[in-house]
Order: C-alpha cells, then structure tokens, then sequence
C-alpha cells in the first residue's frame, strides 16, 4: 500500500521518522514479484462464477491470479508468468515488432481496460471485461513506443445471483503504444449482436500519428479483428488534421453484421518542409488535388460491408471540397 502525507503528517512526524517511511514506500513499489502460475488459465474453456455484486478485480484475479500492486496514479496491474506455458503469436497491429509472443517469458503485468455493462432485447444483462497485458517491467512501467497493448476479454452472463463466464479470450491482438491498448467501446452490429470498436493511433517522435479503427466481433468461435479502416484521424500535424465518425447502417435488412458508414473530416495544407512540419500520406482519394492544390478542407464518406470473413469497402468513396487554394 502507498504511503499518503498531508500537511498536518508531514508536522506530526519527525523528519527521519517521515524520510524512513517514504523510502519504505519507494522499496515497496520498487519490488515486484513475479508469481508463477498455472498453463490451464490460458485455457478458452475454462468456468467462472462470480457471486453478485461483481467485482471486477475478484473476476481478473480468478482469471490470472498473480499478485496485485495497487500504484499511484492508477497503476493496478497483477504480475505473473507461466513457465509451463508454450507462447504463442498475436498480431500487433503496429507492424514494427512483429507479433507478440503471449504470454511472455519474461512475465506478465495484466491491466483492466474496461468493465462493460449492456442488455439484449430480452433484458438478459451481460458483462463485456476488457484486460491489457503488457511485458512485466520492475518499476510497474509500460515502455516501447511501437509496441501495442495485447487486448483479452472476458464475457459474462447474469443468472441470479451471480454472473457466469460464458466466453474467455486472453489474447486477441495487440493495439496502441507503449503497451497500451486503447480503450474499447461497445457498439451494436445486429441484432443483440454487440461487438467492440477501439481507435488505434502511433507515430514516430514529433510526427504525425495516424488513427486506424477496428471492429472487434465474435466469429467462427473467436474475438477477432473483423474491420480496420485505415486514415480514421490524423493528429500531430501543424499542417493538416482529419477525424472521423461511424454509423452502423440499419437499413439494409442484415439481421447480423450490418454495413458502416465512415465520414471523414478534415483539411489539408501542404507542408512548408520545416524541422516540426512533416508532409502527410494522404488518403488516395485526395491525392489528385493535393497535386495541384496547397490546401482544402474535405470531407470524405466511405462505405464498409461484411464479406465472407472481414468489412471490406464497397462502392467509391464520396468526397466533396471545400476552400480549395
């Protein structure tokens, strides 16, 4: 537990009783354990049941019951590694480092994302828990700038009193930077058909980052990434910025994995080629006018449909300009 001094503390307590105490604080975040654990928690089969009212850190500790560290700054992570387990590949999505070998030799630090809550149309209620794994580090740290956060849920039903665990992934892929997965959100793609959507962003040092967004959806008996939309934001730029927003199209009488529909906002200036302005890759359909143009503002709508395995985009997109210099 971290050691808090206020005013009236720091005056109560001799200065080497308060320098004494502090640096036991330091010790104590400082020593991390590793626990080992057992391959069978990896196992996508395996049962949970936790009683009413569900606590979201009994439910990550059943799952990887490692040893937990509560740090400052919201720095709660469980540490643990398993020896007998064979690791396997999971994309990360940065394509810099290759995939991730999960679970790592080195130990695991397991982070919560998100607790999410949501009812179906018969208002059964169901829990959506979403966990980051990052390599173990000594000093509670998640480094590597090309490096995502390896994302793994768990799913749980409401029967009575309790919740059941009724899907368990503990790795689906590798998302973000520095070993941080960004937060995922619920979204419905058909009919009590939820899946989970996260906005990826990276870039090099002072460089424009570039947001890709997924879709995360339950198929062929696995969570996995079934939509990336590539130029969804730009951000870091002096020069040039876009942002996106999606919509699930309704209409179109799919009773499961319903079409998207992307808008794309933004403008363009072409860069002046200074040390902090760096030229954009922009998306093909405004290529042509940057051409011939040093800026615009735009706006661009895309169309995305399921086919087969993966959201795939249909039809040309529909762009329209605007303050073209």
């Amino acid at each position: 537990m971290i050691l808090q001094f206020n005013k009236i503390t720091m005056r109560l307590v001799p200065l080497h009783l308060f320098l004494f105490l502090t640096t036991i604080s330091f010790a104590q975040e400082a020593d991390i354990q590793l626990k080992n654990v057992s391959d069978t928690i990896l196992n996508t089969k395996r049962t949970l049941k936790i009683a009413e009212p569900f606590n979201v850190e009994t439910a990550m500790l059943k799952l990887f019951p490692g040893k937990i560290y509560h740090y400052a700054d919201k720095n709660t992570f469980i540490s643990w590694k398993c020896k007998s387990c064979k690791p396997a590949p999971f994309l990360d999505v940065n394509g810099v480092e290759g995939d991730q070998l999960f679970p790592y030799t080195e130990g695991v630090a397991t982070r919560l994302l998100a607790n999410i809550d949501y009812k179906d149309s018969k208002g059964n209620q169901f829990k959506i828990v979403t966990f980051n794994h990052s390599v173990h580090d000594e000093d509670g740290l998640q480094t590597g700038r090309f490096s995502g956060g390896l994302l793994g849920l768990a799913k749980f039903a409401k029967n009575g009193n309790s919740w059941e665990m009724k899907s368990f992934q503990p790795a689906v892929a590798a998302f973000g930077s520095f070993a941080q997965c960004p937060i995922p959100k619920l979204v419905e793609i058909g009919e009590d058909q939820y899946a989970l959507s996260l906005l990826h962003a990276n870039g090099g040092a002072g460089a424009p980052y570039n947001g890709y967004f997924y879709i995360i959806a339950g198929f062929d008996g696995k969570y996995q990434p079934l939509m990336e939309v590539d130029n969804y934001s730009l951000t870091n730029s002096i020069s040039s910025q876009w942002s996106s927003s999606y919509a699930v199209i309704t209409d179109n009488n799919k009773k499961f994995f319903r079409d998207f529909k992307i808008i794309t906002t933004g403008s363009y200036k072409k860069a002046k080629g200074t040390e902090d302005d760096f030229e954009v890759d922009l998306p093909a359909e405004l290529t042509e006018m940057a051409k011939t143009k040093k800026q615009f503002n735009f706006v661009v709508e895309r169309h995305y449909s399921f086919k087969g395995k993966f959201y795939k985009m249909i039809d040309k997109p529909i762009v329209k300009f605007s303050n073209v210099k």
